[in-house]
């Protein structure tokens, strides 16, 4: 089981700056583009747009976690019970996305990429090693 206090590996408040900065790939996907408030790291997400509004210039918290289980309990990994009686991380959030970080880069001057998929929804997180060192790649 792992501590409760690793269950989030990352958070921070983002504000969006662009929506689609490439031009509008999908129907129903928006890709956003933030910074984040505290940390300064750089987001590209991509969102389903049909299930979840946002705009320009509003302001998001993005939270990695090893597990949606408020105990640091692992997840199954393939199924997600909507409406169980014991509460999770995801009661706390709007939108809630499972997915794998499929490759995590150093850069120079302490710089980390970290690339993750949600069942073919995207997202790149870009920022200093110091505050994103908790997140590693799934195996």
């Amino acid at each position: 089981m792992a501590a409760p206090d690793r269950v989030t590996l990352f958070e921070d408040i983002f504000e969006i700056s662009a929506m689609n900065p490439d031009g509008k790939k999908f129907d129903r996907v928006n890709r956003l583009s933030a910074t984040g408030t505290t940390f300064e790291c750089d987001l590209l997400l991509d969102i389903n747009s049909e299930i979840y509004s946002i705009r320009e210039g509003d302001k998001i918290t993005l939270v990695l976690a090893s597990t949606l289980s408020l105990d640091g309990s692992p997840d199954d990994h393939y199924s997600y019970a909507v409406g169980t009686e014991e509460p999770t991380l995801a009661d706390n959030y709007e939108y809630v996305m499972h997915g794998r970080i499929f490759d995590v880069t150093y850069k120079k001057d302490g710089v980390v990429v970290i690339a993750a998929s949600f069942g073919g929804l995207l997202m790149r997180l870009t920022g200093d090693q110091r505050h994103l060192n908790a997140v590693q790649p799934d195996m």
